[in-house]
């Protein structure tokens, strides 16, 4: 979307009096090109997929805002983040870069978080704190709170988000983690993107309540439900649940409701299970262009800012893609490496 010019004037007005949750102006754009990216490569991959070139896309299509915004409302650097396989825009605003990312999925020797024997999405990264995940639904979330916990054993102010989908809720290994955490009241932040939908299974067959957050409340936690589409929503609830964790008051589990608008992966045939009306209804409220259009609205983001960024994007995006198709591939001597002491 191209925001149109606004007048220096009007600009500063429209700083001093929109809330933007006390989020600067530059950061509001860092936010909006990290969002930008995440689509990019998504559409990339989706194409490289499709035509062959990778085995698999996993895409984060209307997930944007609230991954990017509750890496944002953290400490990045310090705190620690536990993905799961969905969350390539929270490992971009953590620090990846697109070049991690294709060296992944066209699984080349150099892919940093498991030299191409692991999907892509499976994201690692010591310096960034980023812990590798799996492909089983919802093993990350207990290993979210270890770390959480040993982070409290060491008196550090440090919190952990561990992300997951409204699938996961339905898994045992979430109701004990959020069992453990608020028995002891770990610095851990469980992140639900409510996508509505469990892979193929849409919410209303797998839960019979309509508020996840209320799965709190048997936990002794606070629940917050929020629009997983809103930047401010989402930054303003993590930033909250950041705060309460260092404080010491324990954890918290929010719910950022949105829509996954293309299918669970490129192998998915999402056109058994779900109405292609519906997609087209939900695209109207992507993520994306609905920030662009509030940072237009509001003079934050110029014509020529808008069309940087997409430059920005693209160049990133191409260059990710030739370096990643020309590097070295795998080699046998190499399967069992790091998977057995010496």
């Amino acid at each position: 979307m191209v925001a149109t010019r606004q007048p220096a004037t009007r600009r500063r007005r429209s700083e001093e009096m929109v809330d933007t949750a006390g989020i600067p102006p530059e950061t509001l754009l860092e936010i909006y090109e990290t969002m930008c990216l995440s689509k990019a490569m998504d559409d990339r991959v989706w194409v490289l997929a499709h035509s062959g070139e990778i085995a698999l896309a996993v895409s984060c299509h209307g997930h944007e805002a609230l991954q990017v915004a509750s890496i944002y409302a953290l400490r990045r650097g310090y705190d620690w983040m536990v993905p799961y396989y969905r969350d390539s825009a929270a490992a971009l605003a953590m620090g990846l870069t697109p070049r991690d990312m294709m060296l992944a999925f066209f699984a080349r020797r150099e892919d940093s978080f498991s030299g191409a024997r692991q999907f892509p999405n499976h994201f690692s990264s010591r310096t960034l704190n980023i812990l590798s995940g799996s492909s089983d639904i919802a093993t990350q979330i207990p290993h979210g709170v270890g770390i959480a916990l040993a982070s409290k054993m060491r008196k550090e102010d440090r919190v952990t988000i561990t992300y997951f989908g409204d699938g996961a809720t339905s898994e045992g290994d979430f109701h004990e983690a959020m069992n453990f955490a608020a028995v002891l009241k770990i610095p851990v932040i469980f992140l639900c993107e409510n996508n509505e939908y469990a892979i193929s299974v849409p919410r209303r067959k797998q839960m019979a309540i309509d508020d996840i957050s209320n799965k709190a409340v048997g936990y002794g936690m606070p629940g917050v439900s929020v629009d997983g589409r809103d930047v401010f929503a989402v930054y303003r609830a993590v930033q909250e649940a950041a705060a309460r964790a260092r404080r010491g008051e324990g954890p918290t589990l929010v719910v950022a409701n949105t829509y996954r608008i293309d299918p669970h992966t490129s192998n998915d045939p999402d056109r058994f299970y779900r109405d292609p009306k519906e997609i087209t209804e939900q695209r109207k409220h992507d993520p994306v262009l609905r920030f662009s259009a509030f940072l237009n609205q509001h003079g934050f983001l110029t014509e020529e800012q808008d069309a940087a960024i997409a430059a920005r994007v693209a160049a990133q995006v191409d260059e990710a893609t030739d370096y990643a198709r020309s590097a070295p591939q795998p080699v046998p001597e190499d399967a069992a490496l790091y998977l057995y002491g010496n």
